[in-house]
C-alpha cells in the first residue's frame, strides 16, 4: 500500500477524533450552562462578584458626587462594615 494512502487515512482518522472530542466538549459546556446544578465554588464566586460589583458602586458614586465630608465618611464606614 502507498504511503500516501496510509498517511491519508491516519490523518482522516485524526480529523474524526478531534472533531468527536470537540464536539462532546461544547455539548458538555451548553449543559453546565442551562441550569445544571452549579458547584458551591461558582456559587460562591458569583457572590463574591457581587459584593465587588456593589462596592465598585459605591466607590463611583462616592468619587463622582460632592456632597460633604460626613457623607464620605458614613459610606467609607459602610463599605468597611461589610
Amino acid at each position: 500500500m502507498p504511503w500516501s494512502v496510509v498517511f491519508m487515512v491516519i490523518a482522516i482518522v485524526m480529523i474524526t477524533s478531534i472533531a468527536r472530542v470537540s464536539k462532546e466538549k461544547y455539548r458538555a459546556m451548553g449543559r453546565a450552562e442551562e441550569g445544571g446544578a452549579l458547584p458551591a465554588d461558582a456559587v460562591a464566586g458569583r457572590e463574591e462578584i457581587r459584593q465587588l460589583k456593589e462596592r465598585i458602586a459605591v466607590l463611583e458614586r462616592v468619587i463622582t458626587d460632592n456632597h460633604g465630608s460626613a457623607d464620605l465618611t458614613r459610606q467609607i464606614e459602610e463599605l468597611r462594615n461589610r
